[in-house]
């Protein structure tokens, strides 16, 4: 009998190292941690714990189990990775050109459909007849009065809402990476108020009445706008709530200085006129002002994806940004500058219209992602076919009425901008 007690320690002790091959000695360690530091023994000495059977196959398991995992799963496991990145890095490198593709046949299929839209009905070959009188093609021309309709009316009139649109959401885009705020747009921040004021205040006085006197006076009421904002906001910063209150503040001002000027300087008739402007209509379009409008919207737009990059970092914020290599406060002018350039000419044509630089952006930013690079062209070929629509919608829903498409955006962007504030808790 007293031989029995050395069986049970080598029956432990063959317990033990086949344990200790599957993890070098962290086996033991691990049953320490669960409080089993020693295997339970009978009353002969015998091991009676539940892994008897491993004791007399550790090396046989060793064996069998080694080559396993170093063989055969392994190389499995780090080339599926490799082909999978592979495959998916082709997708996403193939979606934006597909849905840039589609979005620019997108708009030029709603151009093209824009242009029969209104009171008036027109067919595509209409269309297609004044199209090839004017680019000089052997076609029956169409009788004056039809082509005047459509050479000097309407096609002015849908380009311009292409432009103005391209100009308003890539606006809205860049002001919301500036300020970091999802609610930044140029009407919600007055700049559009401030351009109001500027282009009237050139049209009742008389300070130049020209396409490009009116685009001069627009900017410089949308430049003194943005730093009456930013002058308010230095101490406080570009808080969600707060800058969109300010710009609200800063936009009222603006408006009761333009209904002073109105009533102080012009005629009934001028007010009225203007009045109908300032609530955003694409009437007043001709070749002039889409000649202007097609000279500092691709300028713009060019300036503003060329700093994509800074924009990305600016997102982020500034100490960011400037950890990056980025010039935060010449970036951030240059492009306060150019979304005022583009803000001034799209209310000097058209006047002002809001919540454009609102809507589209949180929608493509929703397909596309945030990055700059992708987001801004697609935000200027969304916008434009959004502009388009609401227009064609102006035009035929109250016909022959014509309502004016500032009503129609704010109409679509005012639950837009409650949905964005309650979803960041503000509401």
């Amino acid at each position: 009998m007293s031989a029995e007690p050395p069986t049970g320690r080598k029956a432990a002790d063959l317990l033990r190292p086949s344990a200790r091959g599957h993890g070098d000695g962290r086996g033991d360690a691990h049953d320490r941690g669960h409080g089993h530091g020693r295997e339970p023994v009978g009353e002969e000495g015998r091991v009676t714990t539940a892994r008897p059977a491993v004791a007399g196959s550790a090396g046989e398991e060793g064996a069998a189990l080694a080559p396993r995992p170093v063989l055969a799963t392994r190389p499995v496991a780090i080339a599926l990775p490799v082909v999978a990145g592979r495959r998916a890095g082709a997708g996403r490198s193939a979606r934006p050109l597909l849905l840039l593709l589609l979005a620019t046949a997108v708009l030029t299929a709603s151009l093209a459909a824009a242009v029969r839209i209104g009171t008036a009905d027109l067919g595509w070959t209409d269309l297609a007849r004044a199209l090839g009188t004017r680019i000089g093609l052997d076609v029956e021309p169409l009788p004056p009065l039809l082509d005047s309709l459509i050479w000097d009316l309407r096609l002015p009139r849908v380009l311009m809402a292409a432009l103005v649109g391209a100009s308003l959401a890539v606006c809205g885009a860049v002001l919301q990476a500036v300020t970091r705020n999802a609610l930044a747009d140029p009407y919600l921040l007055g700049v559009s108020s401030g351009a109001s004021t500027g282009a009237v205040t050139v049209v009742v006085l008389g300070i130049g009445a020209s396409t490009l006197g009116v685009t001069g006076g627009a900017l410089v009421g949308a430049l003194l706008a943005f730093g009456l904002l930013l002058l308010l906001l230095r101490r406080t910063g570009l808080d969600s709530v707060r800058i969109v209150l300010t710009g609200v503040v800063v936009g009222q001002l603006l408006t009761a200085l333009t209904s002073l000027v109105l009533m102080a300087s012009a005629d009934a008739d001028t007010t009225r006129a203007v009045t109908h402007w300032l609530l955003g209509s694409m009437a007043p379009a001709r070749w002039d002002t889409v000649a202007v409008c097609a000279i500092v919207t691709p300028l713009g737009l060019a300036a503003a994806w060329l700093c994509s990059n800074a924009l990305d970092g600016l997102a982020f914020g500034s100490d960011t940004a400037t950890s990056l290599g980025i010039g935060v406060r010449h970036t951030r002018m240059l492009l306060l500058v150019v979304t005022a350039a583009l803000t001034a000419v799209a209310v000097a044509t058209v006047g002002a219209i809001g919540f454009v630089g609102l809507i589209v952006p949180h929608g493509v930013r929703f397909l596309v992602g945030p990055l700059h690079r992708v987001l801004l062209p697609y935000a200027a070929l969304a916008g434009a076919v959004f502009l388009v629509w609401t227009d064609a919608l102006a035009r035929i829903a109250f016909a022959p009425r014509e309502v004016p498409v500032g009503v129609i955006t704010a109409l679509l962007g005012v639950p837009l901008f409650l949905l964005v504030l309650r979803k960041r808790g503000e509401l």
